[in-house]
């Protein structure tokens, strides 16, 4: 995080720019999702302080527009102070000056307890041998999808194939919004996988996904959006291969969002049974 004294003498590009990271960056901080080494440390002034001064600075940017400018005066002036809102406020409206639009992995997500309320971190709830296989994903986006989908509906363990993009990268960390850190994974092979488990692919040609009869517990191989499986994988698939019905021209999903119907089904499957 910057010194707000230190903005004023930023490019005005670089300066929304660096203003809008940092009130992410506080966002999460204030979540206390805050990533390794991101974490609020001015220790000489209040973090509230701290975003009142950055807010200062953004009420001086003559492509504020007035209305902007009084929803986030009026948040400063009120108590007590909702730190959250005005941040998310601020870097919403700086995010529309610079022409860029919040992206679904910048969202804000705390850890939440079983009641609903946030702050509290329990140990993780998943169905145990409910495994994914992600080979050959290149994307970071992609793979931090992966991870985030696979943790938020209750898979115990994501494998990677060696030749997925690095789950540390950047872009993937971002996008899996902790899930990452949260799920662990193992780089394996396709010879590796375990054997004694059903193995089965998510891939088009298959038994369709509302007939298709999952098993107890298992490890679903996902291909990229590319190439798909590949037909190593397939032949390592001894359960057989499911397909997400569609009608659509180009009949194709984000592999994040192929992967959230099928553990749903997965899902369903298992708590019927």
């Amino acid at each position: 995080m910057i010194e707000p004294g230190k903005l004023f003498h930023l490019e005005s590009g670089h300066q929304r720019r660096k203003l809008a990271l940092t009130f992410g960056a506080l966002e999460r901080d204030i979540k206390g999702i805050a990533e390794k080494g991101m974490e609020y440390s001015f220790k000489e002034i209040p973090r509230s302080e701290y975003i009142i001064k950055l807010c200062n600075v953004l009420l001086k940017d003559p492509k504020l527009s007035d209305d902007a400018a009084l929803e986030i005066q009026s948040l400063i002036n009120s108590t007590p102070l909702d730190e959250l809102r005005l941040c998310n406020t601020a870097r919403n409206h700086l995010l529309k000056i610079i022409g860029t639009f919040p992206a679904e992995w910048d969202l804000i997500i705390a850890p939440h307890n079983e009641n609903g309320t946030t702050g509290t971190v329990l140990e993780r709830n998943f169905y145990k041998g409910l495994c994914i296989y992600a080979e050959d994903i290149r994307s970071p986006f992609n793979l931090g999808s992966i991870f985030r989908t696979a943790e938020g509906l209750g898979a115990e363990k994501v494998y990677i194939s060696p030749f997925c993009v690095d789950p540390e990268h950047p872009r993937a960390v971002r996008s899996a919004m902790g899930c990452i850190e949260t799920m662990g994974y193992e780089r394996i092979s396709l010879e590796k996988l375990p054997k004694s488990v059903p193995i089965f692919a998510l891939e088009t040609g298959g038994t369709d996904l509302n007939d298709f009869i999952f098993p107890k517990n298992g490890i679903c191989i996902i291909g990229s959006e590319e190439l798909g499986v590949s037909p190593q994988a397939l032949q390592a698939a001894t359960y057989g291969t499911v397909t997400i019905p569609m009608k659509g021209l180009k009949a194709s999903l984000n592999v994040g969002v192929a992967l959230g119907i099928l553990m749903q089904k997965w899902i369903d499957s298992i708590k019927n049974n």
